[in-house]
């Protein structure tokens, strides 16, 4: 293991963050661990693109811990909407209300005490207790164990535990001794992966630019920059099949709840029957009010529903890439002559207008809002 990197890396890093870092992200330089909290729990898995504009308006929506735990779940998946894994925001407001009832309001400056917290790993706890309190606490996300597995040669996937106690212990060794500067240098690590260390094309690869790293890195120095880290083998992802009923009444639409646990949990949606595996040039198959209900919607509110709706029509089929799965939603499009009151509560009417109160999966309502009788309704609101 170089010794020379381990002393010298903080230093470097930082000096390369002074000409080369990211700057005036609305989330930097923050102090206040909400705010580092929100924006850490957010640029997961999410475009830094997608986050600059998606950031400020959920600090404003919910500007302290205080006003998200007292927020209804519902306006935080609303807001939510689009920045897709669900689980991030009831996580966010679960662990805001673990803040003020648990805490007094104050989150933990020990980042072991912030990683007992709802949906906060090791790694943003480091991050956290970084930027809001100076502590000297690694960070290893995906960007960061990229750039340590390249600098050392770490051979193995970075899902194996063994390889990943040996990056965190390297994480550990790189800190800077002071501080002072543990703001920085997080946020010139985070930089480097993001923007000079990538995957696909790092900059000692190309002519443009000199990686200050270029005379240490075992990887450049071994031409294994695209090799490291290795690469776990990918299946296929599965493709799936399922129904999705739009009934109309009047100037509403029936909107479900799913289940908290399901992907989109929490969410409100189209009712949808049960995934199947899809299977490649089959027939498709024509369905009648009654079998489309019974596959839809809860067995208690089936009846009156097959009274009042007498017909339904094949609509547009919907394809959604999930990170492990595929699915075809198949729109079904009917309308009742009236809102019937239903004895499940996770059914609900729900006006054209009033849409942009519930938080959709992106799929749908981008499909909703395409369709000429919510267009011109505003669903970010």
């Amino acid at each position: 293991m170089p010794k020379t990197l381990i002393k010298t890396f903080a230093a470097t890093l930082i000096a390369w963050h002074g000409v080369s870092g990211r700057s005036r992200l609305p989330w930097q330089g923050k102090r206040d661990p909400y705010a580092v909290w929100v924006s850490e729990i957010m640029l997961q898995q999410t475009q830094v693109t997608t986050v600059l504009e998606r950031y400020p308006r959920f600090m404003k929506r919910f500007p302290t811990v205080k006003k998200l735990a007292s927020a209804d779940i519902d306006e935080v998946l609303a807001e939510w909407a689009g920045l897709g894994y669900y689980t991030r925001a009831r996580n966010l407001h679960a662990c805001a209300k673990q803040v003020m009832t648990e805490l007094g309001g104050n989150f933990p400056k020990d980042p072991v005490l912030l990683e007992q917290l709802k949906g906060i790993g090791r790694s943003t706890a480091g991050a956290i207790a970084a930027f809001a309190f100076l502590e000297r606490a690694p960070i290893l996300d995906t960007n960061v164990k990229r750039i340590l597995a390249r600098l050392f040669a770490i051979e193995g996937t970075i899902q194996e535990q063994e390889v990943n106690e040996r990056l965190w212990s390297l994480a550990t060794d790189l800190l800077p001794t002071q501080s002072i500067d543990m703001p920085v240098y997080t946020q010139a690590l985070m930089d480097f992966g993001a923007t000079w260390c990538t995957a696909r094309k790092p900059v000692c690869l190309t002519s443009e630019k000199k990686c200050p790293f270029a005379k240490d890195c075992q990887a450049n120095l071994s031409d294994q920059v695209l090799l490291l880290p290795q690469k776990k083998i990918k299946t296929k992802s599965p493709e799936f099949d399922c129904n999705m009923l739009l009934m109309r009444s009047g100037n509403s639409i029936l909107l479900q709840k799913r289940p908290s646990k399901a992907i989109w949990g929490g969410l409100w949606s189209l009712p949808e029957s049960a995934w199947i595996p899809r299977v490649p040039g089959a027939e498709k198959i024509d369905l009648n009010s009654q079998n489309l209900f019974a596959a839809t919607l809860p067995k208690e509110d089936i009846g009156a529903l097959t009274k009042l709706c007498k017909s339904v029509t094949r609509s547009d089929e919907i394809k959604h890439i999930f990170t492990h799965r595929r699915l075809w939603m198949q729109i079904w499009r009917t309308s009742s002559s009236k809102e019937l009151e239903f004895l499940n509560p996770d059914l609900k009417w729900v006006s054209f207008s009033h849409l942009g109160r519930y938080g959709l999966p992106q799929p749908i309502k981008a499909w909703l809002q395409a369709l000429s009788l919510v267009r011109g309704v505003d669903l970010k609101s």
